[in-house]
Parts: C-alpha cells; sequence; structure tokens
C-alpha cells in the first residue's frame, strides 16, 4: 500500500477541506493567530482553509477589483494569501500577514480620491500607464454616441476615480451631451456642466435623467458662453468655495463644426483666435480649482493643406502659461470615428498617396494648480 503524503507537503490548491463560513472577522482572528507561529508549515496550515474556501467560490468570470463572488464580501484578495502561504520562511510569511492586517483594519487614502491605498492591489481596474487602449465605447446608463464628438465614458470613469472623492465638484466647461456629468452622478461627484449649444444641454439633461442616483449627486446643466460665466459668482450660487476637479473636452477647432454660432470654438475663425479662447478660459477657470487639484484637458491634433498641426500641444502650451503645472500627458487610441467609419480603405489610400498617417489617438492633458 503507498504511503500517503503528509497533508503539510500538498499544495495549498489541492487541499480539499470541509466547508465552513468565512468573513473578516475570522480572518483578521486566523491572520493574528498567525502572528504567533514560527514554523511556516503552521502558517500555511492555519491559511489554507480560507484560501480553499475562496477558490471555491469562483462560479463567476472575474470582475472589478476582486478574484471571487466571496472576495467581493471580504476585505482581503486572495493572491495575498496565496503570497504569505508561498514564502519560504516563517518571518517573511508574518510580515506579509501583517501587511493584510493593516489593509483590512485601516484605511489610507489621500486627499484627492478614495482609493485605499494599504489596499492598492484591489484597484487593478483603475489605469495608472500613460497609453489607454479602449476596444469600444461604454454604453448602457445615461451613455450614447448620439452627439458629434463626444468622448468615450472612460475617460471621465477614469479621471474621476483617480482625482475626485464622493461629494467633490467637478467642472466641465464643455458640457456637450453630458458624458463627465452623467459618470459624476453614477460616481457620486457634485457637478456643473456648460455649453454654448441648447441642443446638447437638452440631450445632456434627457442623459442624466436615465441615469440612476445613487448617491443623491447635485448636477447642473447650464446653457451659456463658457467665457463669459462669472465662475465666482457660480460658486456662491452653488454654496461652495471651489471645484475639486476640472475636465475640458473642446472641440478641435474646426474639424467638427457643432452649429453656426460664432461663439462656439469650432467656429473661431483662426487657430490662434482659437489658442487665445482656451488661454481665456484657462485664465477664467484657474482662481475656482482648489488648490492642487487637477484639471485634464482632452484634445486631438488635425492635418492642414497637408501638414500635421499639433493642436494639442499648441492647447497644452496655453495651459501651461496660465499658471498650471503639467503632470502627466496620456495618449488615448480610437480605432473608428464617425467620420471614418464606412471610409478606413479610402483613409489608408489618403495615407499611401499623401505621405501621412490616420489619426488613431488623443491626448489627456493632466494639469494641476
Amino acid at each position: 500500500m503507498p504511503e500517503k503524503k503528509p497533508p503539510d507537503s500538498q499544495s495549498f490548491l489541492d487541499v480539499v477541506n470541509k466547508p465552513f463560513i468565512v468573513s473578516n472577522e475570522d480572518i483578521v482572528r486566523s491572520l493574528s493567530s498567525v502572528l504567533n507561529l514560527d514554523n511556516i508549515e503552521e502558517i500555511r496550515r492555519k491559511l489554507r482553509p480560507i484560501i480553499s474556501t475562496i477558490y471555491g467560490s469562483r462560479n463567476n468570470s472575474n470582475q472589478g477589483p476582486y478574484n471571487s463572488p466571496l472576495e467581493r464580501v471580504l476585505q482581503v484578495n486572495v493572491s495575498d494569501l496565496e503570497q504569505v502561504v508561498n514564502s519560504f520562511t516563517a518571518e517573511r510569511a508574518k510580515h506579509y500577514v501583517k501587511r493584510i492586517l493593516k489593509g483590512i483594519t485601516e484605511q489610507k487614502t489621500s486627499k484627492i480620491n478614495d482609493i485605499n491605498l494599504n489596499r492598492w492591489k484591489d484597484y487593478d481596474y483603475i489605469i495608472t500607464d500613460s497609453l489607454w487602449t479602449f476596444d469600444k465605447r461604454e454604453r448602457g446608463e445615461g451613455h450614447n454616441a448620439k452627439y458629434w464628438g463626444n468622448f468615450i465614458p472612460q475617460i471621465p470613469h477614469q479621471l474621476l476615480l483617480r482625482f475626485t472623492k464622493k461629494g467633490d465638484w467637478v467642472l466641465d466647461p464643455f458640457m456637450g451631451s453630458g458624458t463627465t456629468l452623467v459618470e459624476c452622478k453614477r460616481l457620486g461627484r457634485n457637478s456643473v456642466g456648460i455649453d454654448l449649444e441648447e441642443k446638447a444641454v437638452e440631450l445632456a439633461r434627457e442623459n442624466l435623467k436615465k441615469t440612476e442616483d445613487v448617491y443623491g449627486s447635485e448636477i447642473e446643466a447650464i446653457i451659456s458662453d463658457n467665457l463669459e460665466v462669472n465662475y465666482q459668482r457660480l460658486l456662491e450660487e452653488l454654496g461652495i468655495k471651489s471645484f475639486q476637479f476640472i475636465i475640458l473636452h473642446p472641440p478641435y477647432w474646426d474639424i467638427i463644426k457643432f452649429s453656426e454660432n460664432s461663439k462656439n470654438f469650432s467656429n473661431f475663425p483662426s487657430m490662434e483666435l482659437f489658442l487665445d479662447g482656451l488661454s481665456r478660459l484657462a485664465k477664467l477657470i484657474r482662481p475656482v480649482l482648489e488648490d492642487r487639484r487637477y484639471l485634464a484637458l482632452v484634445i486631438g491634433d488635425k492635418y492642414s493643406d497637408g501638414n500635421w498641426i499639433p493642436l494639442g500641444f499648441y492647447s497644452m502650451q496655453r495651459f501651461l502659461e496660465a499658471g498650471f503645472g503639467l503632470k502627466s500627458i496620456i495618449v488615448k487610441n480610437y480605432d473608428t470615428t464617425r467620420g471614418k467609419k464606412n471610409s478606413s480603405e479610402l483613409w489608408r489610400y489618403r495615407a499611401l498617396v499623401g505621405g501621412f498617417y490616420v489619426f488613431k489617438h488623443e491626448y489627456i492633458f493632466l494639469f494641476q494648480k
């Protein structure tokens, strides 16, 4: 009769334990008791039942920051527990245990967001790289692609998670169809959107009505010229001292004409006047942004007379001149625009003939006051 392997020599993934209930209290209690052990095998034996139970709950695909349905309830990530049992020494295992306990029992957030830095591994859905690639735009509640030139919801979603907290106030002076406002409502941020075009504001208000109000956010969609708004008076009317985040997605000058209104940035007669308008706006909104908080400018480049016009970087320079500090430049892809959707082969031919490359990206310039 072959000799059985001792239980402690088995991989923790192969251990099948009798079912039992796991709670955060169970985990804290088990982890705390581990700190009194000096044998790595004893530590592994103590934690295997919890790990096996969490693995056994994996009946859904991974979504969000957690690895299994059970982990959505527990305040612990199974990969951290794996790191403990895979340690070679008890000393190293207890080091990881202390880190896990800290993540469960202590909250460490910054002034600008709600991310618990003691549990930073849980936030793998928040992008920290400077290259953003999305296969398609998010749709669903409150979002649609009816309005020309609106950006994908993933842009404000990511920026709001990184640079705002629940209850913060967000300003969007180029509101369009309200993509930023919808994301603010979904994430529990208060927001004010401004747009010159009545049609756009009406669409934004329709989109906001379709968005569930979970957090009781205050949302305002205003019809106005963003260069004529008294922003200090706006703060007084809202009863707040400042905005905590500002996001701007202006027209890329004359690429898309949004109306015949001469005050619309897309109708400014020259690029210099367009950039002057951005300079004026930057100087108007800078005083109402809270100190050390962030502003994002989303804009791309254009072609004119066969030459690449670096509109994005010209615009970036105007915000630097207005006193903002540049923190990051993010390059975001876009594979299909409404204008090029049915003419990709034609654009490829034009690129080959004209000696240029077809635009597949835009910029997100991140500034700090």
